[in-house]
């Protein structure tokens, strides 16, 4: 058996539907800024009972935008250690400067306590992750923090669609929520991101920022230094066939992340990373054992069992990016220590239980295998 780092899933309907929408946007002309994106942002919105949400290129771009439209330029914001590059280049492109901060070894997330750590004089906000798909439940505390202090609390859902903390949807919790459409994630335009706000001053801004600058769709001033980050209406049109299959792929990820999560309890060498949240499970996160050598593990798995785990969140910390040398103050150990450690095991929306299965067996496998003097199978 063959098991993938992950499955786009589109089904014979599903691509009928899309097509159909294709071709009546490629008929009318109209190919962005259209009905179909109107119909994807109102969606989305209700999906995660916001006010607003705003179509955009790609969940960088939704990042980029928040912090335009809220103004981080000379100041700092805080970002956690373990996140993806976009997360704190697009505090740079907004003209801030990110403040990496530590992670909850639990979670692999911000908590008040890393937060509060990274806070000074230059701190304008912060910017919350929620990795794999999962809330921490610290949110409430960072959000106090926040208000506390007066800073802004943003939310990098970038992998969180259709996520919820004790019935809060992702989305709810910040000032604006950035998320991602690209093909990896639970639900994907092919490329492309939504903002989601309860902030009508900030869904305006967006509007304006997405289609350079411009007061209006059809003329007018530029009055923003924006640039083309529009969504066409054919990447509307996957996302809202997409959107209607969320719930469903949310439903397999979780019950496969059942099956990892009572499989691996009898697994030596590895723990999973259990979520007090209801994760869409993006990834499916597991921890190895200290001094057991990943790479080593990923290869045997792929080339011995044909089982492919996916991409880490992440491999390596902001600060050993080339791009961010010289970016890192005070210590980030936990986010360190995490991103060697991590393992994501392949979760797909159309998973079967037999999949699951096989890939627990060849975990167990590999793992056994293991010398313990140098951590390779």
């Amino acid at each position: 058996m063959n098991v993938p780092a992950a499955r786009i899933v589109f089904s014979d309907e599903d691509r009928a539907a899309v097509l159909a929408m294709i071709d009546e946007t490629l008929r009318t002309g109209l190919l962005t800024l259209g009905p179909r994106t109107t119909e994807l942002e109102e969606g989305f919105r209700a999906r995660h009972e916001a006010p607003y949400a705003v179509a955009v290129s790609s969940g960088t771009s939704a990042l980029e935008i928040i912090l335009r439209t809220i103004g981080v330029e000379g100041r700092e914001v805080v970002v956690p250690a373990n996140t993806f590059f976009a997360s704190a280049a697009a505090v740079l492109h907004a003209g801030g400067t990110p403040r990496l901060a530590d992670v909850a070894p639990d979670t692999l997330a911000l908590s008040a306590g890393t937060v509060e750590a990274a806070l000074d004089d230059d701190t304008a906000g912060v910017m919350l992750v929620h990795i794999g798909g999962a809330i921490t439940p610290e949110v409430d505390a960072i959000r106090a923090v926040c208000e506390r202090r007066g800073l802004f609390l943003v939310e990098d859902a970038a992998h969180a669609h259709g996520a919820s903390l004790d019935g809060r949807p992702a989305g709810s919790f910040g000032i604006a929520s950035a998320f991602s459409f690209y093909p990896t994630k639970v639900m994907t335009t092919g490329e492309g991101g939504m903002i989601v706000t309860a902030d009508e001053a900030i869904r305006d801004d967006a509007r304006v920022y997405r289609d350079q600058g411009k007061a209006g769709f059809l003329g007018g001033d530029h009055v923003r230094l924006g640039y083309a980050w529009r969504m066409s209406e054919l990447q509307a049109a996957v996302g809202i066939v997409q959107l209607r299959r969320l719930d469903e792929f949310i439903k397999i990820r979780r019950e496969i992340a059942d099956e990892y999560d009572e499989g691996l309890a009898a697994i030596d060498g590895i723990t999973p990373l259990i979520t007090r949240s209801e994760s869409n499970y993006y990834k499916y996160l597991a921890m190895l054992d200290p001094g057991i050598d990943r790479r080593a593990v990923k290869t045997t798995l792929k080339e011995q069992h044909g089982v492919s785990l996916s991409g880490e969140v992440y491999a390596s910390p902001l600060h050993e990016q080339p791009v961010f040398a010289g970016l890192h103050r005070g210590s980030v150990a936990v986010a360190e220590d995490v991103c060697r450690r991590h393992v994501c095991l392949p979760i797909h929306s159309d998973m079967t239980r037999d999949e699951a299965a096989y890939v627990l067996e060849s975990l167990r496998t590999v793992l056994a295998a293991v010398d313990p003097k140098n951590g390779t199978p």
